[in-house]
């Protein structure tokens, strides 16, 4: 890898790049095509699908990170042996870099589906190839040389909201000051950008856009591409958190054709956790998003089609078949026979006239590096008493000058976990302030100043200096575009399940037979990460129940046993 990656990857690089043994290859072979490459050829263009892994059999290929502003800086060079790919290899999504063969090259090339064949058909080699593209894709996210280039003035809030979801979607990229970097100015100064017109970002297929929204920016750089109007899925999942992602892996394992859609990105609100110690299997604990892009990966390493950032809208009969139709962002439509909801929950709002105001650049509902950056040494404020702010606190507290912690209860004993609480009271840089709340905020444009609370047992009001707000006060079930979908919800909107909404169904079937909800969107369900995780494995067994009795599916050993 180039210079610049970490010390942990480069004590990896064996695992990063392995030598295949003729025997590996020769197990390999079966998978793949044929193909040679002349001295000078290009073989994979960053921003464009490759054709898929490419095993070098003899010659050399110079692997180089994307251009566009200023030379191709080289990555590493493969001999005989090595194979070419990273994870965008697996679901047929674009390069991230360039690969160029520098002598001739006899290879074989392995295609996406193949791939997959692979991995679970040779599981010893499958093993050691997957770490190895996750491993890679790690190496190019660390060392910041591949990917979209944002171009913007710091803390401004379409730059933090274009990082954060290309940080949350496992992509790597860099982000470029457009006052002081000489490359930003150049790249600014050719395609004539004003300055009122940042930010702009520049793909890795060379197409320029100007503040792109999540979805138009996931579009150009593949992470988005069209649904297939003429398949017909044996499940379509609505969200991609925990129980989402769980739900897809034991779903596509066991043979069923499954496609997932969110309209953020993978990982839900537990992919925002800065750090998880109650997981189990986990015991040094590990971060929210590094959980959930295992989840991601290992769904995609058995087939499931992941069309993210998507929305859906409505949920309706399929006349041309026994099943539904799920409307989705561009008016596109998945047809699926059984659906599982696992939308989860949005953040809730603070009830502040002016909060929009400084949403996006001084407010926030999650706390990663991004945020941690832009407060460094400062004095912070989090508002919230669970599990999440103590997280949140915990982080932020090795970042940040002080963190002062506002919550509504008397003690956080009350709905936090106590491994949290008492590293929270052991940091010297933590101020927990029980019974109060925030009363008013105030600042210019869209930077936050000042934040006012007040004691709710004395009154007694406080005005601080701070900048940056964070925001930990739970989370609303995610329904709204259920509105119109014949599923039954309860008062607070989760979405009801089991035999009280009809009879003779199970325990995560809804009022709509064949429609299934999972995780926290579910009434009644336990709001932790293993119980999400539990109830998208168990839903599986009632999909297969569901469509053995209804005449359709792809039916695993489980469903034609039982």
């Amino acid at each position: 890898m180039a210079p610049s990656v970490s010390p942990t990857i480069a004590a990896r690089r064996d695992q990063m790049f392995p030598v295949l043994a003729e025997a590996d290859i020769e197990r390999m072979r079966r998978f793949g095509t044929a193909s040679s490459y002349a001295a000078g050829e290009q073989i994979v263009t960053a921003g464009e699908v490759s054709p898929g892994l490419i095993v070098i059999l003899s010659g050399k290929v110079d692997i180089t990170q994307a251009g566009g502003l200023g030379p191709r800086e080289a990555i590493i060079s493969y001999g005989a042996g090595n194979f070419i790919g990273e994870l965008a290899q697996l679901s047929s999504r674009p390069s991230l870099v360039n690969a160029e063969a520098s002598e001739p090259v006899e290879a074989f090339v392995i295609p996406s589906q193949r791939l997959r064949d692979l991995m679970v058909q040779e599981a010893n080699l499958g093993e050691r190839i997957m770490r190895a593209l996750i491993l890679r894709r790690v190496g190019l996210l660390e060392s910041g040389i591949s990917g979209p280039i944002i171009i913007g003035p710091p803390g401004n809030g379409d730059v933090l909201r274009l990082q954060g979801f290309l940080t949350r979607s496992g992509l790597p990229h860099r982000a470029l000051d457009s006052e002081t970097d000489p490359c930003a100015r150049t790249l600014t100064e050719r395609f004539h950008v004003d300055p009122h017109h940042l930010p702009i970002v520049l793909c890795p297929n060379g197409k320029l856009l100007h503040n792109p929204g999540d979805h138009e920016l996931a579009r150009c750089v593949g992470l988005l591409r069209p649904v297939d109007a003429g398949k017909v899925y044996d499940v379509a999942i609505v969200g991609a958190g925990p129980a989402g992602l769980a739900a897809a892996v034991y779903a596509a394992s066991e043979g069923l054709s499954t496609i997932v859609l969110d309209c953020r990105a993978f990982g839900g609100q537990a992919g925002a956790s800065a750090r998880i110690e109650n997981y189990l299997g986990f015991p040094t604990g590990i971060t929210g998003m590094a959980l959930m892009a295992r989840a991601y990966n290992q769904a995609q390493k058995f087939g499931v089609e992941m069309v993210i950032p998507d929305e859906a809208k409505l949920l309706s009969g399929d006349s041309n078949l026994s099943g539904f139709a799920l409307d989705v962002g561009d008016g596109e439509t998945v047809h699926t026979r059984t659906v599982v909801i696992a939308s989860g929950a949005r953040y809730r709002r603070l009830d502040v006239a002016n909060l929009a105001q400084f949403e996006g650049t001084s407010v926030h509902y999650w706390a990663s590096p991004i945020e941690a950056r832009l407060c460094r040494d400062q004095e912070v404020a989090l508002v919230g008493a669970g599990n999440s702010a103590g997280q949140a606190a915990v982080f932020l507290a090795s970042q940040v000058g002080k963190v002062t912690l506002l919550a509504r209860r008397g003690s956080l004993h009350e709905t936090m976990s106590r491994y949290l609480v008492e590293r929270i009271e052991a940091q010297p840089n933590i101020e927990v302030l029980a019974e109060t709340e925030i009363v008013a905020l105030d600042g210019r444009e869209s930077n936050l100043e000042r934040v006012r609370w007040r004691n709710r047992a004395t009154g007694t009001e406080t005005t601080r200096t701070i900048r940056h707000l964070f925001l930990f006060i739970g989370a609303d079930p995610n329904t709204d575009w259920l509105a119109k979908c014949n599923v039954a919800l309860d008062a607070k909107g989760f979405v009801r399940t089991g035999p009280e909404v009809a009879q003779g169904h199970g325990l995560m079937e809804t009022s709509r037979s064949g429609v299934f909800a999972i995780g926290d969107v579910r009434c009644g369900s336990i709001k932790r990460v293993a119980a999400a995780v539990g109830e998208g494995a168990q839903v599986v067994a009632a999909l297969h129940a569901y469509l053995a009795q209804n005449g359709g599916g792809a039916q695993s050993e489980q469903a034609r046993r039982s």
